[in-house]
């Protein structure tokens, strides 16, 4: 009989074990170490502010706060974008426990529009030559928030332009809250008011240099390591209290938006989202077209609620937003009752008006592009002349189940007797009357269908107008 192996650890196994673990650690502690030395992260706000912008810098400054660093960097260069958004991230940094710095580059970049209220909101503001700042007037009014974008340049503060005309009462109250807002910034920071009412009310832009001059920002450095230099020893005031920035020994850390950003970022797109709200229906409606295939359902939902989420994100206009909801709803009453067309036509219209307003902003990265209407139209339109095309060949087709198609079937008379008998019809024996005089095993045709009750007639004398509306009794 084979006797039960057992292993058993010798002490020089163990050591080895140990030694082996140990000259890993020392292998992969430099690496290590480093991440637990001075560090500050950088956060970057590239291209139009939207939801995605604001939840990756406020989950970075959260992250920031977590870990205690001396500072949080955010590099920006943007065009502008949605006001609430904007509004978001400013308010992230002034509640912020760690100091902010931000620094608009490269050279080339620009802080315009939401860029120039962020910029003003930080605990310190940079720039690289050959940068801009200013024009931050609203653009657009609209019911999810102004979204800023950046009108014309102008190079003096203080000049008066022509500024925004005033188009009302709305348009003038949403100015001067946006003027209020950036004043209210500037005197918070210490910095220069007068500019900041300019570039809202007129559009007003400076280069950097000539913000530093005018006390918008506090330092133009030429690079990172430039930068850290000039803010060392900076006194700064976070929540009521006075910090001072050390740089000494300091290493700046990208942190790149993770995978729940991207995909924020790719959803909140507009046209992503109202594509995702068109496959969501189209699923759904296949699914309910036939019952059980499970997978046009599942993707339907999926699709669909993920774009109703992108759609809560973004400033939209529930004009649009009902236009569509009524294009989806005609366009799924052309396949469930066929009208040959009107429904889904008129659904297609419904939608395509729907999503070129559902979007309240004129910032061009946050609106639904034409082509990608058309593009929706026609898929649309596609689907009704296929719906439109099942109904007609569904209308023209001869009848094959059903009590309808009884009428004009053949079939066998199996007994007779005094104008009523059994008759064999599609495999199947029926009771029924008719005229006199025919015999078992004559040939009949159906004519008339009376609950149970066939009425028949002989074969060679039944004319049966298969055209006309079958003649049907119900009980």
């Amino acid at each position: 009989m084979a006797k039960t192996g057992t292993i058993r650890l010798r002490p020089v196994s163990i050591l080895g074990a140990l030694g082996l673990l140990l000259g890993a650690l020392v292998f992969w502690g430099p690496a290590g170490l480093a991440q637990h030395g001075r560090t500050a992260p950088v956060l970057h706000i590239s291209g139009a502010i939207g939801p995605a912008t604001s939840d990756y810098v406020i989950r970075g400054l959260g992250k920031a706060t977590a870990e205690k660093v001396p500072f949080v960097l955010i590099e920006m260069n943007t065009p502008g974008g949605l006001d609430g958004s904007m509004r978001e991230i400013i308010q992230g940094i002034l509640r912020s426990p760690v100091p902010v710095v931000t620094y608009v580059s490269p050279s080339g970049g620009r802080a315009a529009s939401a860029g120039a209220f962020i910029l003003y909101a930080s605990h310190v503001a940079a720039m690289a030559p050959g940068t801009n700042v200013g024009a931050a007037t609203p653009v657009q009014i609209g019911g999810g928030g102004s979204p800023f974008a950046s009108p014309p340049d102008k190079t003096e503060p203080g000049k008066q332009g022509s500024g925004p005309k005033s188009g009302g009462a709305s348009e003038a109250k949403v100015l001067n809250d946006a003027i209020a807002y950036i004043r209210s910034l500037a005197e918070l920071r210490g910095r220069n008011v007068d500019f900041a009412e300019d570039a809202v009310r007129n559009a007003a832009s400076l280069s950097a240099q000539a913000a530093l001059d005018s006390k918008v920002i506090n330092v133009v450095a030429r690079d990172r390591q430039d930068l850290l230099t000039q803010i060392h020893g900076r006194s700064v005031t976070v929540g009521g209290a006075p910090v001072t920035i050390d740089t000494r020994n300091l290493t700046l850390v990208d942190v790149d938006p993770n995978w729940r950003t991207r995909m924020l970022g790719a959803i909140t797109d507009p046209n992503i989202a109202l594509i995702l709200m068109m496959i969501g229906a189209y699923g759904l409606l296949f699914e309910f077209m036939n019952p059980g295939a499970l997978y046009p359902g599942t993707i339907g939902a999926i699709c669909l609620l993920t774009g109703l989420y992108a759609l809560t994100a973004l400033p939209v206009n529930y004009a649009g937003v009902a236009l569509i909801l009524l294009g989806v709803g005609l366009m799924t009453a052309e396949a469930f009752a066929p009208s040959f067309g009107i429904l889904g036509i008129g659904g297609i219209v419904a939608f395509v008006l729907g999503g070129a307003i559902m979007i309240d902003s004129d910032v061009p990265q946050f609106q639904i592009a034409w082509p990608v209407l058309v593009a929706v139209a026609l898929a649309g339109l596609a689907m009704t002349i296929i719906f439109a095309r099942l109904a007609l060949t569904a209308h023209r087709r001869k009848i094959v189940s059903g009590r309808e198609e009884m009428i004009g079937a053949s079939g066998t008379i199996l007994d007779w007797s005094d104008g009523k008998g059994h008759v064999f019809v599609h495999g199947e024996r029926w009771q029924a009357t008719g005229g006199r005089g025919m015999n078992a095993g004559a040939k009949v045709s159906v004519t008339m269908l009376d609950g149970l009750v066939l009425t028949v007639k002989p074969i060679e004398h039944a004319a049966v107008d298969l055209g006309a509306a079958p003649h049907i009794k119900e009980i």
